[in-house]
């Protein structure tokens, strides 16, 4: 369903709490940051275009999301006060401009401070699209869009991209970036104001920010992010490490992120009504099953099943964290907070990822996912309790 104007010049919106404006919300939300759904391809795309080592390729693709999370931090202190609308129009206008001209350089070292460039941007537009999100009715259904997006869009990528670097170099990264972005450009105008007093807590006591457990969340946000990312930067790698097949290793991924499209589709149907700290709990037990499950990446079954598994659980703890972290402040500033917690995680993985490779070392990233498990499940109990407790209130008097 969507929405008209009287004015004759003006384009139909969707409906703001619609599932057509969580689609187009999650492409927003996805453009600045897309490369991290392909990183794995970007990493080993580089790598074989630019004839340069894994470790160099890796640092790009932290030079990105590092610069992403400078700029979902500015984000945090223009989330209330910049029209949005125009500032998305601008901002995938220089990252189209960006990967167009990426895809042209041939020295490691300006790509990377080109695409730290093309990550602060993108920073700034996903912590702004984050705070338009968290103006909606449902932010943790509107992340589970987001990460259905992510993830099979990502998954076409994985699959697809890997084989053309070595044939039509890094030209096929990059391009396949900015036909995302000018998609996005497309949708922009069909989406609805979202002013910044849409939803509005019921009492003054509730817009306060509750600090500690909103620290707790991003600190959970952080780490789960770099966890995952530690390995997942580098799958590809360790994929050939055990002697797998690169086209095989991409079609595994490529499977793993349709098939794990599974976990946010779960956020979607399920929402808040059961909670979530027992739910994501019962998520992260798994995740960390599958992450120790790498050890045995010989056996191509296992690493196949340790690929699905930890991306659907991936796709279903961090739609949850995503929205957890808008509830403390419906104008949008704890959910940029939550984008910079999540790129500074995405760009600390790929950075230690390197290392961890090197030494074989996969209970480093269980470890860390442990930490953020712990950090998680206070917060989301709290929540939980607080939902409940409102409801209650709500109820008629019988």
């Amino acid at each position: 369903m969507t929405t008209t104007d009287a004015s004759p010049f003006r384009l139909p919106r969707a409906a703001p709490d619609g599932l057509i404006a969580s689609v187009l919300l999650a492409f927003l939300a996805t453009a600045g940051l897309f490369y991290v759904n392909i990183m794995s391809a970007i990493v080993a795309g580089v790598a074989d275009g630019l004839g340069v080592t894994q470790q160099q390729a890796g640092w790009v693709g932290s030079a990105n999301v590092y610069g992403a999370a400078l700029g979902a931090l500015a984000a945090v202190f223009i989330v209330r006060r910049a029209p949005w609308r125009p500032f998305a129009v601008v901002s995938l206008l220089a990252l189209i401009s960006i990967d167009i001209a990426s895809a042209f350089i041939t020295s490691i070292n300006l790509l990377t401070g080109v695409r730290f460039v093309h990550g602060l941007i993108g920073g700034m537009l996903v912590g702004v699209a984050f705070g338009v999100v968290s103006r909606t009715r449902s932010p943790d259904r509107v992340f589970g869009v987001l990460l259905f997006v992510q993830f099979g869009l990502g998954g076409l990528g994985v699959m697809l991209l890997p084989p053309l670097a070595p044939l039509y170099g890094t030209q096929a990264l990059f391009y396949a970036l900015a036909a995302f972005s000018l998609v996005t450009l497309c949708m922009t105008p069909f989406l609805d104001d979202y002013p910044p007093g849409r939803i509005v807590q019921a009492t003054q006591a509730d817009a306060r920010i509750k600090w500690t457990p909103l620290i707790a969340t991003l600190l959970a946000v952080f780490l789960f992010q770099a966890g995952n990312m530690a390995l997942g930067a580098y799958i590809i790698s360790l994929g050939r490490s055990f002697r797998l097949e690169t086209v095989f290793i991409s079609n595994v991924l490529g499977w793993a992120t349709w098939i794990g499209i599974t976990g946010c589709l779960l956020v979607i149907v399920l929402g808040v009504r059961y909670g979530r700290w027992k739910l994501m709990a019962v998520a992260m037990a798994l995740t960390l099953a599958g992450t120790m499950a790498f050890h045995l990446s010989a056996n191509p079954a296992i690493f196949f099943a340790a690929n699905v598994g930890t991306a659907i659980t991936w796709s279903f703890v961090i739609s949850y964290l995503l929205g957890m972290s808008a509830e403390f402040d419906r104008t949008g500033r704890t959910a940029a907070m939550a984008g910079f917690a999540s790129k500074m995680g995405l760009a600390s993985g790929p950075f230690i990822g390197g290392w961890l490779i090197a030494g074989d070392s996969y209970a480093t990233a269980a470890g860390v996912l442990a930490l953020s498990t712990i950090a998680m499940l206070g917060p989301a109990a709290l929540l939980d309790r607080a939902r409940t407790t409102s409801t209650l209130e709500k109820a008629p008097t019988p």
